[in-house]
């Protein structure tokens, strides 16, 4: 029979960082079972795969799953297979286009590798939710959506500005959180986890459990992450993320990137670090905050990649950024020499420095280019074939241009 802590000391623990809380008094009372009967908690997190990767922002709610394993209790990683084709509106204010089941599975599988780069996978049941929700069939989805009012579901914040506003909603959108709900039901989930744009989803599977013959689930909730540009919430879509699995040295350099007031945000959210004694070492004993930065950059690149990953990424930091040094390893490109000479923005959708010729233009306006340690002043630049070169898109990204004969 498992044991696990005291009741007091696990929820003073799981509390921490916690949103939205319904309620402690309700998981204290679930604990107290638990630990009675020597069976842990069914707590249960659905992930939506639309998109391959795993930035930051997904750790927030994974290192709260974490600390529920590391106490004992089972965690069950929820793919939502099935939802991802409907697409959670949480959010949006239009609907969002469904994935096909290639992408979904293809995403899935990405997702449940990285995610065990935070959990524990001897304490993690990974489930798919078109198991459950795949069997209900016509009848059984519209038994389900009989289970709940369209003037519930339009307390719902986006579902009712949208509807103010005379943007469209469509039917299978009220769909998404009753099947959300349904997950709770299938696997009798004691506490859910959620992020706070999750708050009303989370709900209704508390809602519809009683009328299974279940009791309620705790629900509780963790901030969203606001991504490098300090404003939105993480998000690949706009660019503002970082993913677990990027390099050492991208992850790094995006993370001495941050302002200094995002960067106590993210320590507060995705370390155990005292947020409040950072702020009086630099208030009180002078400690430079990018100090503090640096150390940040290391316990994430760490986490990911190791400790002798981090240290060889901040190395490179301080060779490219602090000395303002090369690398030591930089990319080569070996092109034909001869010939006309070749438009920038060309070349740097050629070398894959750039995705387009457009792009590369943007990145020549914005002063983001850089060709033998000059910046590039116009977007009709031109290099001539011969020698070599250096290119520098941004403050990571560095290619060494060699034009020789028989090149390529």
């Amino acid at each position: 029979m498992a044991t696990f802590p005291p009741v007091a000391e696990q929820i003073e623990r799981l509390k921490r960082g916690v949103v939205d809380f319904v309620s402690e008094e309700e998981l204290a009372r679930k604990l107290e079972r638990s630990r009675k009967e020597g069976k842990p908690l069914t707590v249960k997190v659905g992930f939506d795969p639309t998109a391959p990767d795993i930035h930051l922002g997904h750790t927030v709610l994974m290192r709260k799953m974490r600390e529920f394993q590391d106490l004992g209790h089972r965690v069950v990683y929820v793919i939502g297979d099935f939802t991802a084709a409907i697409g959670d509106p949480s959010g949006r204010s239009k609907t969002r286009p469904p994935l096909s089941r290639e992408q979904i599975l293809a995403n899935a599988e990405s997702y449940t590798r990285q995610a065990f780069l935070v959990l524990r996978e001897d304490r993690t049941e990974t489930r798919f939710n078109s198991e459950w929700l795949g069997k209900l069939g016509a009848e059984g989805m519209i038994r389900l959506a009989g289970r709940y009012t369209v003037a519930r579901m339009l307390e719902r914040r986006d579902f009712r500005e949208r509807f103010e506003k005379g943007i469209p909603i469509s039917i299978h959108e009220f769909l998404y959180p009753l099947a959300q709900a349904y997950d709770s039901v299938a696997l009798a989930a004691d506490v859910e986890l959620g992020g706070t744009d999750q708050l009303f989803n989370l709900n209704v599977g508390r809602d519809i459990m009683p009328d299974y013959g279940l009791e309620p689930q705790v629900i509780m909730t963790l901030p969203l992450l606001e991504g490098t540009d300090g404003v939105e919430k993480m998000s690949k879509s706009l660019g503002n993320y970082v993913g677990v699995t990027e390099p050492p040295e991208e992850i790094y350099g995006k993370v001495m990137s941050i302002s200094d007031e995002l960067m106590y945000r993210w320590y507060e959210l995705l370390t155990d670090e005292d947020v409040a004694e950072l702020k009086r070492r630099v208030a009180e004993e002078g400690v430079n905050p990018r100090d503090q930065k640096m150390a940040l950059a290391r316990i994430l690149v760490a986490r990911f990649h190791g400790e002798e990953a981090a240290a060889r990424a901040e190395e490179h930091f301080r060779q490219v950024f602090a000395r303002k040094e090369l690398p030591d390893e930089i990319p080569e490109a070996v092109l034909p020499a001869g010939g006309e000479p070749i438009w920038l923005p060309r070349l740097l959708q050629e070398t894959g420095l750039a995705k387009s010729r457009g792009e590369a233009r943007r990145l020549i306006r914005g002063g983001g280019v850089r060709l033998d340690g000059e910046r590039v002043a116009s977007e009709d630049a031109e290099l001539a074939p011969e020698g070599e070169h250096l290119l520098q898109v941004g403050k990571r990204r560095f290619l060494r241009v060699i034009f020789r004969e028989g090149g390529r």
